[in-house]
C-alpha cells in the first residue's frame, strides 16, 4: 500500500477533544505520523492507511468529522494526478473592481 496523506476537519474545542483524537490515532495500525491543529480543527494523518479507515477511526473519538475541503486525501504516488484537477477556486477568473460611476453633471441654475 502506498503512503497516504489524509486531511480531516474535526470538531475540537479544547485540548481534551484533541487528546481523544490523539488516542484513537495512536492506536491505529499503519499511521506513521499525525498532526492535530486545534485552532484550525484540522487533523493530518500520514502513513500506510486508507482514507476511509482514518475517517472511521477519528469518528470513533465522538467528534464530528469530515474530509478537509481543497486538500488531497489521495495516495502520495498519485499526487500529480490530483493536481491535474484544479479546484473551483483556481478556476474562477480574476474579478477586477468595477470602474467608478461617472459624476453627474447638472447645469448651473442662474439666479433670476
Amino acid at each position: 500500500m502506498a503512503a497516504e496523506t489524509v486531511v480531516l476537519k474535526v470538531a475540537m474545542s479544547c485540548e481534551g477533544c484533541a487528546g481523544a483524537v490523539r488516542r484513537v490515532l495512536s492506536k491505529m495500525e499503519g499511521v506513521e505520523t499525525f498532526d492535530i491543529d486545534l485552532k484550525e480543527q484540522k487533523v493530518t494523518v500520514k502513513g500506510n492507511v486508507k482514507p476511509e479507515d482514518v475517517f472511521q477511526t477519528v469518528s470513533k473519538s465522538g467528534k464530528k468529522t469530515s474530509y478537509w475541503e481543497g486538500e488531497a486525501t489521495t495516495p502520495a504516488a498519485s499526487a500529480p494526478a490530483a493536481e491535474a484537477v484544479p479546484s473551483a477556486v483556481e478556476e474562477a477568473p480574476a474579478v477586477e473592481a468595477a470602474p467608478a460611476p461617472a459624476p453627474e453633471i447638472t447645469p448651473a441654475k442662474a439666479d433670476a
